[in-house]
């Protein structure tokens, strides 16, 4: 077996370890609302509502946004970045694909 195809085996079996994940970033906001006399609008020392977080991503090229509990901060952070590590894991695997291409054709047994 080449190294490529070992390469390509060992990240197949990180890859079904690996859990959910979540692409984008984690966003805090505060917000200013619509109601008159409300302490977001006081002329000294405005007190805005939140924070509120918000997860914004791009999938298939549509951008969309999720709103996350506070309680949920440390699950999402933990599947965003299991998602750097899934987008590292990929390259990898691209490269290592493209090794075996270049060495042994198309024609291969596809590892």
């Amino acid at each position: 077996m080449t190294r490529e195809a070992c390469t390509m085996q060992r990240i197949q079996r990180q890859l079904a370890k690996m859990g959910p994940v979540l692409p984008g970033s984690l966003s805090e906001q505060w917000n200013v609302c619509g109601t008159p006399g409300c302490r977001c609008k006081a002329s000294s020392n405005p007190k805005k509502h939140g924070p509120y977080y918000q997860l914004s991503f791009t999938v298939a090229g549509k951008s969309s946004t999720l709103f996350v509990q506070k309680d949920d901060l440390g699950e999402v952070r933990r599947r965003l970045k299991r998602y750097q590590q899934f987008k590292a894991l990929t390259t990898v695997w691209v490269q290592a694909c493209l090794a075996l291409a270049r060495q042994q054709g198309f024609r291969g047994s596809g590892a």
